[in-house]
């Protein structure tokens, strides 16, 4: 096989996204022209002159490399002996299914927002390299989220530019004769038809549906062009591609589930298609099937804040629903009631988080903070328990190590930890070895990601026209203290506290012996008008003196940026409003570069900082007034900074060298990076989840009271 032919080969599975040493031979073979193809292979190669190829392989001595990342590959998706193959063989012929709006596998291909999406995609991933047979359904974005840029005013504006699906690592499902496959949903209106396109993720499969096919309606073309685009009827009709006609495509394509994982209320309407399918199978009512269908549903909840979670008029979801619901043989007040708190209320909304906390067995929150949260939101489902009993446990998030690990610190790994130190991430005995990393050498590596960091930064600055161009005051500063704060620009978040009082944030930026700068990005929804002026308060202080050349914001946040981020600031800044933060997963991707985490004690960060892990901010406690919570939280803040996180970062050596903050860095690594990797999060589901909920003989604390 050429070589042209293995890159081909290659580039079709996402294996590559977290392969750092596939993405380095697209990348040596022409860097200029990888960033211009957005670090996608299928565009790249497309561009690339083939029939140079073969000669510059050789040139350039990729070859053997290409060679050895095919065989690699090929190993990897062959290899019969996986802790999956072990310890979940009961999933084997009766897969995971496993529902979500937006994936996050790479930033080439733009199926996600933010934390939840990106969540997905480590799901996919870690699923993958533990063997778990898991199959992830989604919708295909056309235009995918946005592409966001700031006008002269600091004001958000979003573009929404097609994809080129034809450029994307995607292929449509075919049926033995080689037609194109099709699934229906239908409305009381209309039948909605989906085309099904799929990409390889490793050993798994995304499937992806798309209602931009002939014979629709345009409006029903368009449903699935935007992700969290147009209004509610938009919104539910996606929800209901996304369950039923994902449910749908599973059965075109031969996959029988034995678990469905809903990954948010999204996708909830597909336990109702499970219900009728059951129905249909077994010629049961739908009571008859509900427990059934409830004993092999896993939901989890990602939000404790009301507005995400969605809520729909009972006219319209009549109007979506009312085939389905006829099939069920369910009234319009029978089907309502699943979907609200008091299944009698009819001044109640339809909600969607209530349908799957109903209709699955095993339901839980993404941290233990989030766990208790959810509990105390949700236990009007079950009145007659005291809330520490209600049936939703907690399984707190993780991320894929290989894919936010900086390259330049895996063979550091490699050398301290061993070799095999990937297969071994959630082993708590493993990262002891990284005490035995000398100072200087870490120090030194972290140094280089943190050049890395202000370098691309300095880029990104030109491309906007702010500064770091020549007309403009300096980028960056490469020996700065460097805080990091990229997240999705929602209020509760707060990415305004550190701007609480500007005076004293003056004092401790300006401070010409112990510099510090803050790096910004992330995106407000397009109809979120407060987190537009939370970015534009941002963008238009930091053009005034003395912030200029001391605060930075970096247009159009996507995974690249965000990867950029975590491995190379110094300080990762998280500043929710308790209890508003569910998880927090880019904490946890900083803190496996050395980043060391300056946050609110929410989500993850409640249950893993423990003094000397990273830095808190605040306390435990909640004030009933938001005001007077944010001034404690900014002083708080503000002090942490000045007593403690400044002068560690600076007491040095005479080689420059901060060993206390070394000893931080060193020590959050070693007592976190094994509890928050999505390879343990991935056994939890599996042990306390999947296996109970295809059968297996195993127990589950999340499939009946709560046991912490």
């Amino acid at each position: 096989m050429s070589a042209i032919a293995r890159l081909r080969n290659l580039a079709r599975n996402l294996y590559w996204t977290w392969h750092p040493e596939l993405i380095g031979i697209f990348r040596d073979l022409d860097p200029v022209l990888w960033r211009e193809a957005g670090h996608n292979p299928i565009e790249f190669l497309r561009r690339l002159d083939v029939a140079g190829v073969e000669d510059k392989t050789v040139a350039l001595a990729l070859d053997a490399r290409i060679s050895q990342a095919f065989h690699q590959m090929q190993e990897y998706l062959g290899q019969p002996d996986t802790w999956g193959a072990r310890n979940a063989g009961a999933l084997r012929t009766r897969p995971v299914a496993y529902f979500s709006a937006e994936f996050g596998l790479h930033e080439s291909l733009p199926l996600y927002s933010g934390g939840l999406g990106v969540l997905a995609g480590d799901h996919l991933k870690s699923a993958s390299d533990l063997g778990v047979p898991l199959v992830g359904v989604g919708l295909f974005y056309a235009e995918g989220y946005f592409r966001q840029r700031l006008d002269d005013e600091g004001w958000q504006q979003e573009d929404f530019l097609a994809s080129q699906v034809e450029h994307l690592p995607l292929d449509r499902a075919r049926d033995a004769n080689g037609d194109l496959m099709h699934v229906r949903v239908r409305t009381r209106d209309a039948e909605i038809r989906a085309g099904i396109w799929f990409a390889q993720v490793g050993r798994n499969r995304l499937i992806l549906l798309d209602t931009d096919v002939q014979g629709n309606a345009e409006e029903n073309r368009r449903l699935t062009s935007q992700l969290y685009g147009g209004g509610p009827r938009t919104r539910i009709r996606q929800e209901l591609v996304l369950g039923v006609g994902g449910m749908h495509a599973l059965n075109a394509l031969g996959i029988r589930p034995g678990v469905v994982h809903l990954n948010e209320g999204h996708s909830a309407f597909a336990t109702l298609e499970m219900a009728r399918q059951l129905m249909q199978r077994e010629g049961r009512t739908f009571r008859d099937v509900r427990q059934k269908v409830a004993a092999m549903t896993v939901f989890t909840s990602h939000t404790p804040v009301a507005a995400g979670h969605d809520r729909f008029d009972s006219e319209l979801v009549e109007e979506t629903l009312g085939p389905l619901r006829e099939q069920l043989g369910l009234t319009i007040d029978e089907l309502l009631a699943l979907g609200r708190t008091r299944g009698d209320d009819r001044s109640e909304r339809f909600c969607m988080t209530v349908v799957g906390l109903r209709m699955s067995q095993y339901r839980n929150g993404v941290s233990a903070r989030h766990g208790q949260v959810t509990r105390s939101m949700w236990r009007g489902l079950w009145p007659n328990l005291p809330q520490d009993m209600v049936p939703i446990g907690h399984i707190t998030n993780g991320v894929h190590t290989a894919s936010w690990l900086a390259v330049t610190l895996a063979p550091l790994y490699d050398r301290y930890l061993g070799a095999d130190w990937r297969e071994r991430i959630d082993d708590p005995r493993l990262w002891d070895a990284v005490e035995r990393i000398d100072d200087a050498e870490f120090w030194e590596q972290h140094q280089i990601l943190h050049a890395h960091l202000i370098e691309y930064v300095r880029r990104r600055l030109r491309r906007q026209g702010q500064p770091g161009d020549e007309a403009s005051p300096p980028g960056p500063d490469p020996k700065a203290l460097t805080l990091g704060f990229a997240r999705r620009f929602a209020p509760y978040k707060r990415a305004d506290l550190l701007l609480y009082d500007p005076p004293r944030l003056a004092r401790i930026l300006a401070n010409a012996e112990r510099p510090v700068q803050v790096i910004y990005a992330g995106k407000a929804h397009p109809e979120n008008h407060e987190g537009k002026k939370l970015i534009q308060r941002i963008v238009q202080l930091m053009r005034e003196e003395p912030f200029a050349g001391r605060m930075f914001f970096i247009e159009d946040h996507d995974m690249n940026v965000s990867r950029h981020l975590v491995q190379g600031t110094d300080v990762w800044l998280n500043t929710p409003r308790r209890p508003y933060e569910a998880c927090g997963t880019s904490g946890q991707k900083a803190l496996l570069n050395g980043c060391l985490n300056l946050s609110i004690l929410d989500g993850w960060w409640a249950q893993a900082y423990d003094g000397r892990n990273g830095f808190a901010i605040g306390s435990t406690d909640e004030h009933a007034d938001e005001e007077q919570q944010d001034s404690r939280d900014a002083g708080s803040l503000y002090e942490v900074l000045e007593r403690e996180v400044i002068p560690l970062f600076y007491d040095r050596d005479a080689r420059g060298v901060p060993h206390g903050w070394v000893a931080r860095q060193k020590w959050a690594i070693r007592s976190l990076a094994w509890q928050f990797s999505a390879r343990r999060m991935i056994m939890d589901y599996t042990r306390r989840c999947y296996l109970p909920a295809v059968g297996a003989d195993v127990a589950s604390p999340l499939s009946g009271a709560l046991t912490e």
